[in-house]
């Protein structure tokens, strides 16, 4: 079983096998029609069940032929044009070669004596990215899973520095004071967050938003002084760069203002926003950014990387501390007085991928302002989009993109029952999804169910959108017709 380990006499293998897997994975991209096969959990399970892990093919070939039946065949694609559904990007080729070289290599960036140059190399983009947001010179970061976790260490961190007198954060009273304001329509990893930091229920206040889907400044006002009259601790404010339903982006100036007259951490979640830091037209968008305590960036979203693709920045890196735990085995106390750059000292997690790499790659290859004309492309096909939905009297379109989502309900001329609306559209989406044709997410709004296109595809052309509308609309209408029939 040693032929099997990768090393200095088995690299030949290694080359062959990795080989044989891209190739396969070339002619599934090449080959693919639609997004998705439809195929059904009944259908799919039983093939998956009857597989014995205990009885090894012992062939690279066999196995991916297995592998062509069990996943790849029946796989959902985020380059296919028609994919619309969720916050899934296709990646760039240059991150892809980047994940091959970190999974072979695999070192682990908790400690410079596992990772070296990686160390450097993450430290060198976080520095980069703080730049690009304007977070200034005392500023850092470190990368993390994904947005949920860059979410909870920033409430960490803001917990921490909020910490209310003698025993602070030990205290179950100074939990039970802490606020955190978050708008209505923001991720729900807030409240995970809160959960997790063992805050009260009552801990996340939702503020309204307005018709464009952004806080609303004049309630965060409101609720920070009622916070502060109560004798409560506004803990921290998390404005959106990006919600995941509408694209929103939360007014970042007026917000930065409020946090500073209360003294309060400003998190920006800009998970799906962070895109923006690379575009060449739509900086602007984002403007107040610089103003944060802390930041949430997705590369695996906005640019075009593999997941996982994350990271938390912060404003001043002496925060950071409120992670920093030191084992003797591992990252000692000396070692700070050393100086040696041990990324453990700064992250949630202790082993972790050098996932920075593929970012690395990215920009090395293509440059910032390659990954920020794809994010205009679908920032514009998203306008573009929107310009078809307001036009077209089959669908009620909520919200102008302020990135490249869209949200909209099928309304059909000849029925005014909502709930009936409802099913057409929740229908439409089901059986879109069974055909394979295209694939797009649903959400609610006012309690009534909407489909969602996000869009994050350079491929996609107005076309393809206004071809999916159209089976929407089809669907919909078999819906309908069918329902007529069984109600005569």
């Amino acid at each position: 079983m040693r032929s099997h380990l990768l090393n200095d006499l088995t690299a030949e293998h290694y080359r062959r096998s990795v080989t044989e897997g891209v190739e396969r994975v070339a002619a599934k991209l090449a080959t693919t029609d639609r997004p998705f096969t439809g195929v059904t959990v009944d259908a799919l399970s039983p093939r998956i069940d009857t597989i014995d892990l205990d009885q090894p093919l012992y062939d690279t070939t066999a196995v991916l032929d297995e592998l062509e039946d069990v996943y790849l065949r029946d796989a959902i694609y985020f380059h296919h044009p028609r994919y619309l559904a969720h916050l899934n990007c296709p990646v760039v080729i240059p991150a892809v070669l980047g994940e091959a070289v970190l999974s072979a290599v695999n070192s682990s960036l908790d400690t410079w004596d596992q990772s070296a140059g990686g160390t450097l190399i993450e430290r060198k983009l976080i520095d980069w990215t703080t730049a690009r947001i304007g977070l200034g010179e005392a500023a850092d970061g470190v990368f993390t899973s994904g947005g949920t976790q860059s979410n909870l260490q920033a409430l960490l961190l803001a917990r921490e520095e909020a910490k209310p007198g003698p025993g602070g954060r030990e205290q179950a009273a100074g939990l039970a004071g802490l606020r955190i304001f978050a708008s209505e329509v923001g991720h729900f990893s807030v409240k995970k967050s809160a959960k997790l930091l063992g805050l009260g229920q009552d801990a996340v206040v939702a503020i309204p938003v307005d018709h464009d889907k952004r806080m609303q400044t004049v309630a965060l006002a409101h609720e920070l002084e009622r916070c502060r009259r109560d004798g409560l601790i506004p803990m921290a404010v998390v404005a959106t760069a990006g919600t995941t339903d509408f694209g929103s982006i939360d007014p970042l100036p007026e917000i930065a203002e409020l946090c500073e007259q209360y003294g309060t951490w400003m998190h920006v979640d800009a998970a799906y926003g962070c895109g923006l830091l690379a575009s060449l037209k739509y900086r602007d968008r984002i403007d107040g950014i610089e103003r944060a305590d802390s930041v949430t960036v997705d590369y695996h979203k906005s640019f075009f990387q593999p997941v996982s693709s994350s990271a938390v920045l912060v404003r001043d890196a002496s925060t950071l501390r409120h992670a920093t735990y030191h084992a003797e085995y591992l990252n000692p106390r000396r070692m700070v007085t050393e100086r040696i750059p041990n990324q453990v000292d700064k992250s949630l997690q202790t082993t972790r991928r050098f996932d920075a790499l593929k970012l690395w790659m990215t920009l090395r290859t293509m440059g910032a302002d390659g990954i920020g004309e794809l994010f205009d492309e679908v920032c514009e096909l998203a306008q573009e989009g929107w310009q078809l939905l307001a036009a077209d009297p089959r669908y009620d379109v909520v919200v102008e993109p302020s990135l490249s989502t869209l949200v909209f309900r099928y309304i059909p001329a000849a029925v005014t029952d909502p709930a009936e609306i409802d099913r057409a559209n929740l229908y439409a989406r089901k059986a879109l999804f069974a055909s394979g044709d295209a694939v797009v997410a649903g959400t609610k709004v006012g309690g009534r169910h909407y489909l969602k296109f996000t869009l994050l595809n350079p491929e996609t052309t107005t076309a393809d959108v206004s071809a999916v509308l159209d089976l929407i609309a089809g669907h919909a209408e078999q819906y309908l017709g069918e329902s007529l029939d069984r109600a005569s």
